[in-house]
This record gives C-alpha cells, sequence and structure tokens, in this order.
C-alpha cells in the first residue's frame, strides 16, 4: 500500500506513473503510457483479426465479419468465418501472445536482449522432437505437436541444468542455450537427411511455421495452457522485476530468487513449446516483440503485458500481410516474421553502431 501523494492518486514526480486507490484501500500504479501502448496494440490486433477473417478465396467485409461473429450472418458466412477461420486467426492470437511473453522473460531472467527461445534453442528443440515423430514414427499431427512441446521442455531443462552452477546467471545462460541450439540444430539436419522425400516435405513445411490448417483442436490446448501460466506470470512480475537490479539486492528485498527464476523459466519454456507445437518455429517474434514493446512504452523493467500484445498484434499482422501478397497457402507466417525480424535486427544494429555502443 502507497501513502501520501501515491495513496491520493495524484501524479508521481515522473508525470506519468500515476497510483489509483481502490474502494478497498489498496493502491495500484499505472503507468500511463504503458497503458495507452497497451490499449492501443490491443485495438490493433482486434482490427487486424477482423480483417484477417475477412481475408481469402472467398472475401468477406468488416461488417459481416462482425455481423457474423455476434450470430447474424448467413450460414455460409457462419461457416467460413466460425469454422474455418476464426480458429487460425485464435491460434495466430494465442501463438503470438505465447512468444512475446516468453521472450520478455527469458530477456528479463538472462538480462540480455538477446537471450530469447529463437537463441537459446528452444524452438530448435521443440523442432527435434517434431522432427523425431515425423521422421522415425511417421506420426499423426497430434503426435507431432506432442512431440514438439516434449522436445522443447526436454530442451529447456537441459539448457537449465547445464547452466546451473550455485544458481542460474544470464550470461551463461545465454552462452549455454547457443551451445544446445548448435547440437540440436546438428540433429535436426541429420534426422531430415535419413528422412524419404514425403517425410522430408512434411518436416521441412512444419519446420518452416505456419498457421495454415489450423482448427479448434489447436485453439483449445493453447488457451488452457495460457489462462493458466498467464496469471502466474504475473503474479510473480514484481520478483522479476527486482531480480533485473541483481540477486543480492533481490535476496534483500525478500524475493526467492531461485524458486522464482525456476518457477518463470518453466513457465517460460511451456509458453515457448506450446507455441511451437501449435504453429512450428515462428521465428523473430519472441526475440523482437518484448524489444518494441520496450520502445513503445519506454518503461524500464520486463513489460510483460506490452510485450504479449505486441506478439500478438505482429503474428496476426505478419500473417494478413502473407496472404494478401502470396495467397493463403503460398507463404507461410514464420517465412514473413523471420524477414522482419531479420530486417530489425540489421536496424538495431546500424542504430547502435552509430550511437557508439558497439
Amino acid at each position: 500500500m502507497r501513502t501520501g501523494r501515491a495513496a491520493r492518486g495524484q501524479a508521481l514526480p515522473t508525470g506519468r506513473v500515476r497510483a489509483v486507490r481502490t474502494g478497498g484501500g489498496l493502491s495500484v500504479r499505472l503507468d500511463v503510457r504503458t497503458f495507452t501502448v497497451v490499449v492501443l496494440l490491443l485495438v490493433a490486433a482486434a482490427v487486424a483479426s477482423v480483417v484477417l477473417i475477412g481475408t481469402g478465396d472467398f472475401p468477406i467485409p468488416a461488417g459481416d465479419v462482425l455481423k457474423t461473429l455476434a450470430g447474424e450472418g448467413s450460414a455460409s458466412q457462419e461457416f467460413i468465418v466460425n469454422d474455418l477461420r476464426l480458429p487460425r486467426v485464435l491460434v495466430g492470437l494465442l501463438v503470438g501472445a505465447s512468444l512475446g511473453l516468453g521472450g520478455a522473460l527469458f530477456q528479463s531472467i538472462s538480462r540480455n536482449p538477446l537471450g530469447s527461445p529463437d537463441v537459446l534453442g528452444l524452438g530448435q528443440g521443440s523442432t527435434a522432437g517434431a522432427l523425431i515423430m515425423i521422421v522415425l514414427f511417421s506420426g499423426s499431427a497430434t503426435e507431432v505437436a506432442l512431440g514438439a512441446l516434449v522436445g522443447g521442455i526436454v530442451t529447456g531443462l537441459a539448457i537449465y541444468l547445464l547452466a546451473w552452477k550455485r544458481g542460474v546467471h544470464g550470461y551463461r545462460l545465454v552462452l549455454v542455450g547457443i551451445g544446445v541450439s548448435a547440437i540440436v540444430t546438428a540433429v535436426n539436419g541429420y534426422l531430415l537427411t535419413k528422412a524419404d522425400i514425403v517425410d522430408a516435405a512434411r518436416a521441412v513445411v512444419w519446420m518452416t511455421g505456419s498457421l495454415n490448417g489450423r482448427d479448434w483442436a489447436q485453439v483449445w490446448p493453447l488457451l488452457i495452457m495460457c489462462a493458466v501460466l498467464v496469471p502466474l506470470v504475473l503474479g510473480n512480475a514484481r520478483g522479476l522485476r527486482m531480480m533485473e537490479m541483481g540477486d543480492d539486492v533481490s535476496y534483500a528485498l525478500g524475493v526467492s530468487v531461485e524458486r522464482t527464476r525456476l518457477l518463470l523459466m518453466v513457465a517460460a519454456v511451456l509458453l515457448t513449446a506450446g507455441a511451437t507445437a501449435a504453429a512450428g518455429p515462428v521465428g523473430f517474434v519472441a526475440l523482437t516483440a518484448p524489444q518494441l514493446a520496450r520502445r513503445l512504452t519506454r518503461s524500464p523493467g520486463p513489460n510483460l503485458v506490452p510485450s504479449m500484445c505486441m506478439g500478438a498484434t505482429l503474428l496476426v499482422v505478419a500473417d494478413w500481410a502473407s496472404q494478401r501478397a502470396f495467397g493463403a497457402d503460398q507463404l507461410p507466417v514464420g517465412v514473413v516474421t523471420g524477414v522482419l525480424g531479420g530486417v530489425y535486427l540489421l536496424w538495431l544494429l546500424v542504430t547502435e553502431r552509430k550511437a557508439g555502443r558497439i
């Protein structure tokens, strides 16, 4: 509970943080800029989702999409919207949100902007699990998704154990993750060389990252996972913010550092592995979403909610762009996010070099 000017809900000295007092006597700090960014990202995600639902071989105006979602569309529109396109959009939103949140957690825990699942090898681990099911067992779509989930979890556990030495520290975590990523990538290449032409083609399509053909069978597991993990992560956000100041300071402030770190790493691994199991290894969303969110909010700390909203917005916009430019089945969304992520990294490299920081 805050007292004085913060408890009365007046502006704090920064001019952008306010404390809102509830009827029960509690006060909540509200960063006005961050709140505004989150609202705008949610609006952008909603608009992009409606436009994406109306995009395809049978285009539907945005107004008709909204009417159909409200239960007032024709029989053909209800089939196209509710059965074919809505599940794909929901999977895109959930996958993007999961990757954005997972990336923010890893970058905050490692205290490194490169400490994302893409760099640490979690995506490659999930890919290895999926390839094992495709190449060795010719598994079904459900078995491939389960293999990807198990592969991501096993890889995350291996990274944590290898990086452990009286605790897990960011620099060591990133180095171990890069090493594990290289090993698993080699394993994935070996598995592809052992696959027959049909399985190899199927594996390559999955490895690209795509939302094509996604239905309600992918929506519900992702929704349940997010419903469990997101409140868990947000409930430990204060401890995560304290940990960014260093372990010694965190201990002094009463944070159980290793317990909080392990809990949040498990949550991040599950979010990343679940997203990869649903849509394949969609590249660069987990890396760029937290950094873009931080640039927009200009706020220190992990920026968990903005990163989650940014990831969801990025993925549905990328999927819309892929469909508008190349057709629904010609360019997987993973290719678009890879191109955008690569351009962003090049731009970041140039700006950092001009600023003299590298």
